[in-house]
């Protein structure tokens, strides 16, 4: 009787062992970190048109504004971006956030470039009812700035929910004249840009009048459209939209540019 006591007692201790360790690992399977989908802010520029603008998907924009120490926007332009946003989307919930970085020591940047540092850094995606945003605030100028021809770039934007500000570049052409602020230049080339991810113009968005500039594909041509080709920050300071030949890289689909004595939109 007491060898059978013995063995059934055995029996029992392993198949507790057995059910411990079960649960243990069960444990463990359930602390491990969901991946995170990234594939709906990997897409092409104006693909995310309709959800950005209604709340059919996402009911809420969480924006994250990537900036490399010393180089966060202006509170002003901030203020501004968020009043642009509530008022050209049915968003009522809009959230910004800052993720300071250190800096990347670069001379200048491809747009390739941006975008593997986003890679590597972004924190915010799509989440439920939460659609994510990623601007980079760089601390250098684009590669295709053209110095000579007085030509430097502002920001691109180049995936449905990304988008580069060249803040660098934005603080030293402000610093030029006592009539634009740096929130002014930022405010303007934030509006101009993420206009693009509305899918403005007849990028994403099917346009309800004909209004695509001729000359400037993907720009307005009615007076006083943020979309013109055009845009002005007062003075005599103008713009005009230089075409992009087509590339296998990954690229802007429009960059603002500002050059010294005009300001323009180049689009491809």
């Amino acid at each position: 009787m007491k060898m059978k006591k013995i063995k059934f007692l055995a029996t029992f201790c392993m198949v507790l062992m057995v059910f411990a360790c079960s649960r243990s690992s069960d444990d463990t399977t359930d602390d491990t970190p969901m991946p995170v989908d990234k594939s709906g802010n990997l897409l092409t520029t104006g693909e995310s048109a309709n959800d950005i603008l209604s709340n059919d998907n996402f009911t809420k924009l969480k924006i994250e504004i990537a900036h490399v120490t010393g180089f966060r926007p202006t509170q002003e332009a901030m203020n501004e971006f968020v009043s642009f946003l509530r008022l050209h989307t049915f968003k009522e919930e809009i959230e910004i956030v800052f993720l300071e970085l250190p800096s990347p020591e670069v001379e200048d940047f491809s747009i390739q470039e941006i975008a593997d540092l986003e890679l590597e850094n972004r924190t915010v995606f799509n989440d439920g009812e939460t659609l994510g945003i990623y601007i980079y605030f760089a601390d250098a100028p684009s590669e295709d700035d053209e110095e000579d021809e007085g030509l430097v770039t502002l920001g691109a934007v180049y995936r449905n929910t990304s988008m580069v500000i060249h803040e660098s570049t934005i603080r030293r052409l402000a610093s030029l004249s006592v009539q634009i602020s740096n929130a002014d230049v930022e405010t303007a080339t934030l509006n101009h840009e993420f206009g693009h991810l509305f899918g403005l113009v007849n990028l994403g968005t099917t346009p309800i009048n004909a209004h695509e500039d001729s000359e400037s594909e993907n720009h307005c041509d009615r007076p006083g459209c943020l979309m013109r080709a055009e845009l002005q920050f007062g003075g005599s300071n103008k713009a005009k939209v230089t075409q992009l030949g087509d590339t296998n890289e990954l690229k802007s689909s429009c960059s603002l540019s500002f050059g010294f004595s005009m300001i323009f939109a180049t689009c491809v």
